[in-house]
């Protein structure tokens, strides 16, 4: 049997307010083609379907196309739900899912049962068993007596955990003895590299799940929530398939892929890679690096590539950053887009408690004396020097009108 481990979909997904509908729906084509191509028999979605709890119609629409664009390949499917899911939203359609043959778990059910799927084969014989286990709530994890202090909630979140996956197994060994299982989860696990865009689970990712704990009746545990692909050290193959698209610019540089596995050859998976469908680039350096760094850009024909700015200049510039601002309102190079910018000067701007001495009160000196300490800390032609304090005393002077109107 053929399957495909996936995992952190996060449709509605905003990166610095540009959504990434496109680039799903990219990944949603080309991975109904691989699984076409693969003869993928049972997909996994491990967790983290949408990227809030409370999706957009927009997002929640790109869901079901989806769905139905991989239930028209007679693919097993079945999906958990994550910490950026709503439970009550994912199981809201279950019932009419279920009649084509998608199999949907938002939050881990009163009967632990209900979360045991058996894969038949065309003899209607169980070929495989999988334990789909959601993301485990506190709530699902604590009872009221539980957790009196910060290390016993932790450790009760950890014991809840083991807990849960190991009664699963006993389920699977008890219903369908010598039936090959796997397991599904939605964790953070000790040991393993994050990027910025996981949200932290588990009282801030301080219960980390060792996978050891996992024991070792599961063929193998199909993980999500880390956003990079890794495998995790444990007796059994134990692996995050990661997102499949490029969710923060830290992941710009990840190697996006689907895992699949044959279970006739090997329980260790194969990783595919995800197409590129969209660039994300870092643009660092000071202000001429930056001019040329954008003026050289080469044009293409995928998605917009999205860039973040870096100005990083020694001292503290007005100047430098109105120039940043005109570089970037004035980029026109089609195909790229600058989503964020900022400045940052290694030398800081001192404060202006910092200009004077400790005996000097901030009330005893005159706007005059202050500005001209914060005009010294930077570098004007004559001409422009003259232009700011003239602009200066002009606002100084309407707010001296304003305080005596009668003057």
């Amino acid at each position: 049997m053929k399957i495909l481990h996936t995992a952190d979909w996060h449709i509605g997904k905003k990166l610095h307010k540009h959504d990434l509908f496109a680039d799903f729906d990219l990944f949603i084509d080309w991975l109904c083609q691989l699984i076409s191509e693969e003869n993928i028999e049972v997909l996994l979605i491990s967790g983290d379907i949408f990227d809030l709890a409370n999706p957009s119609s927009d997002a929640r629409k790109q869901y079901y196309q989806s769905l139905i664009k991989l239930q028209k390949l007679n693919c097993k499917i079945i999906a958990t739900g994550g910490n950026h899911d709503s439970p009550a939203m994912l199981d809201a359609p279950k019932e009419i899912l279920s009649e084509l043959d998608i199999t949907i778990i938002g939050g881990l059910p009163e009967n632990l049962e209900d979360t045991i799927i058996p894969i038949f084969n065309a003899e209607n014989k169980a070929e495989l068993i999988i334990a789909a286990i959601p993301f485990l709530r506190d709530a699902d994890l604590r009872t009221a007596n539980e957790g009196i202090t910060y290390e016993d909630r932790i450790e009760a979140i950890r014991n809840g955990i083991q807990h849960t996956f190991e009664k699963a197994a006993e389920i699977c060994q008890n219903k369908f003895a010598d039936v090959p299982s796997i397991a599904m989860g939605h964790l953070f696990a000790a040991g393993i590299e994050t990027s910025e865009s996981e949200r932290d689970i588990q009282i801030g990712n301080q219960a980390a799940f060792n996978a050891s704990q996992f024991g070792d009746f599961f063929k193998y545990v199909a993980l999500g929530h880390i956003h990079k692909p890794q495998r995790v050290s444990a007796e059994i193959p134990v692996f995050y398939s990661g997102s499949p698209i490029p969710l923060s610019f830290s992941e710009r540089k990840d190697d996006k892929r689907i895992l699949i596995l044959d279970t006739e050859i090997s329980w260790e998976p194969k990783s595919v890679t995800v197409p590129n469908f969209r660039k994300l680039l870092k643009i660092s350096g000071d202000i001429n690096e930056i001019e040329l760094k954008l003026n050289t850009l080469e044009e293409h024909e995928h998605l917009d590539y999205l860039i973040e700015v870096d100005l990083v200049e020694e001292q503290y510039d007005a100047q430098k950053i109105y120039a940043l601002d005109v570089l970037v309102n004035g980029l026109k190079k089609p195909g790229y887009e600058i989503v964020k910018q900022r400045a940052q000067f290694k030398n800081k701007l001192k404060g202006t408690a910092e200009l004077y001495a400790e005996s000097q009160q901030l009330e005893d000196l005159k706007p005059t004396d202050v500005f001209a300490e914060l005009m010294g800390a930077h570098e004007y032609e004559e001409e422009t020097e003259k232009e700011i304090w003239s602009a200066f005393n002009e606002i100084l002077e309407e707010i001296h009108q304003s305080e005596n109107p009668a003057d």
